[in-house]
């Protein structure tokens, strides 16, 4: 089957192109434009009030979007933000002790490194890292603040399997475990209704979720981090009443809130949600799907030179298949060059799958990749 028709807007714009990075930059459903020139329309027909809208509605169709995604028991637990780097930052404020001993994969995304990095700096953050295979032996060995992993690596496609026992861990006094589910949200099913009370998760519609930028989440656990250091008045929609002095928050997800942000994000997640629904289009069918895109790839073996990183087999799979080698980089700008988008990184090419795609896509990337350099 092919859901082209669904994304008319983003392929016709650039029709020559082939688009192989679903995993990188999600083309934009159609639906999204709709939710986007929502947003518009209510700012100018509500104005100052519109807020009353997103904070009200839309906010709440949002949480109840990703609630039933991942399963969790209570939708207030969530709260949206531009980006999941102010939620790490938010996070890491609400430990008091100083250095915060954090563990976390040896794959985690740049964005997390890069902070991290600064933190240990800084004297704010003494790192450990481990494998993915060795994460939670490292994890029971004690000592950490904090536990960080990646629900799927964004390098390797490699599924981190042991997220009930890493929960397992985790205390209100500490650790702290939290799941980043970047490449996991839409992407593989999930389901955290066990561990939600003890888990933070954290991800966004960027990629699979097909929203674009803008709208992000934190899935905060009760009794954990009441109080973050770095904060915004939005935190604190619950307690206006209060005096200056007092710095109250939200009793549920939004104490994680900052301030002013762009609301369109949340409405072009929303559309898409129901675009999905409307269609019939679980994470279970659209991840069929791109199984079935994935085995035609393979079954050519057109990159006998590469190492496959994440093979195909009967558990979850990412959305994207990681390829191995010394030519990863000069293959990538190869293809670049006849206008397909993958993705490298260092000497890894990740091609990624999504809706957009059907036989004839696959069919015409294999034969350009067999085409002499």
């Amino acid at each position: 089957m092919s859901w082209k028709h669904l994304f008319s807007r983003s392929l016709s714009a650039n029709p020559k192109r082939l688009h192989f990075a679903a995993h990188s930059h999600h083309l934009w459903a159609n639906a999204s434009h709709d939710g986007h020139m929502a947003a518009w329309q209510d700012a100018a027909a509500l104005a100052d009030h519109k807020w009353d809208k997103i904070m009200g509605p839309v906010w709440t169709a949002a949480q109840q979007h990703v609630a039933i995604e991942l399963n969790l028991p209570d939708p207030a637990t969530l709260c949206f933000a531009p980006n999941t780097h102010d939620f790490i930052v938010r996070l890491l404020s609400t430990i008091p002790k100083r250095p915060v001993r954090v563990l976390a994969t040896d794959g985690e995304f740049h964005s997390f490194r890069r902070q991290m990095t600064r933190w240990v700096e800084a004297g704010e953050v003494v790192l450990q890292t481990a494998s993915p295979e060795g994460l939670l032996e490292a994890a029971r060995s004690g000592g950490f603040d904090l536990i960080f992993a990646s629900h799927v690596l964004f390098n390797s496609g490699t599924i981190i399997s042991a997220l009930d026992e890493l929960a397992a861990l985790a205390r209100p006094e500490g650790p702290w475990v939290v799941i980043d589910g970047y490449h996991g949200f839409m992407a593989v099913e999930t389901d955290l209704s066990d561990i939600a009370d003890r888990v933070f998760y954290l991800s966004g519609g960027y990629k699979y979720a097909m929203a674009g930028e803008g709208a992000c989440f934190l899935h905060a656990p009760p009794g954990y981090a009441k109080r973050p250091v770095v904060t915004g008045w939005y935190a604190a929609f619950d307690d206006l009443a209060l005096p200056p002095e007092e710095v109250g928050y939200a009793p549920d997800g939004r104490r994680f809130l900052g301030s002013t942000f762009d609301p369109s994000g949340l409405y072009r997640f929303n559309a898409v949600q129901n675009m999905l629904t409307a269609e019939g289009l679980t994470t279970a069918v659209i991840s069929s799907h791109v199984g079935v895109l994935q085995a035609q790839f393979l079954e050519d073996g057109p990159l006998a030179d590469f190492e496959l990183l994440n093979p195909l087999g009967d558990r979850q799979h990412a959305r994207f298949l990681a390829f191995r080698g010394d030519t990863a980089s000069a293959l990538h700008d190869r293809l670049a060059a006849r206008n397909v988008v993958t993705d490298v990184r260092g000497d890894v090419l990740r091609i990624g799958f999504g809706l957009y795609h059907d036989h004839d896509d696959v069919a015409r990337l294999l034969k350009i990749i067999g085409e002499p350099g």
